[in-house]
């Protein structure tokens, strides 16, 4: 009955797991009888990511002065992940996300280029990704650039978050 009690227990509960582990309890779930369709398996945010309640107060608050600051790359051999959440949202361009600039991270060097000198360095700031690790990445070189109001939107993986911004 222990191995019945422990598998119960994860299937009424939320597992929240990182994803090196989730290959692994999911082989081991799928091979046991008491593993059920109906257990979900949630991924943390990423490390620094704004909570849901964070990131609206900041949307509203900052009403038409947000820009959002996308770290993507559209080279896919530089940043083959962005493949999957390109395809989900589109890096700004014209009319498409018109509040957004694209600031490519870059990993070899550690950094990206800095908005343009007319935008204020108060001025609110959502750095993304696909995810939020280079959006973190981003906040952070900002900030050490003399940025004081930037939040870390996670990106499109994140949607709940996502629906708060994405669209700007």
């Amino acid at each position: 009955h222990g191995d019945l009690s422990y598998f119960f227990a994860l299937s009424i509960s939320t597992v929240m797991l990182g994803s090196k582990f989730f290959g692994a309890f999911t082989r081991i779930a799928s091979h046991n009888r008491f593993f059920q369709s109906t257990t979900r398996i949630l991924m943390a945010p990423k490390p620094g990511v704004a909570s849901l309640e964070e990131l609206t107060k900041f949307v509203k608050t900052a009403e038409n002065k947000l820009v959002v600051v996308d770290v993507r790359s559209s080279d896919a051999s530089k940043e083959p992940g962005d493949r999957k959440s390109l395809a989900v949202a589109p890096l700004p361009s014209g009319d498409t996300r018109p509040n957004a600039l694209n600031l490519v991270w870059d990993r070899e060097s550690n950094s990206m280029p800095l908005p343009p000198e007319t935008l204020d360095k108060d001025t609110p700031l959502i750095t993304h990704c696909g995810g939020g690790g280079r959006g973190q990445k981003a906040r952070d070189f900002l900030e050490s650039k003399g940025y004081t109001n930037v939040l870390n939107g996670a990106g499109p993986k994140e949607t709940e978050l996502w629906k708060v911004y994405g669209d700007k």
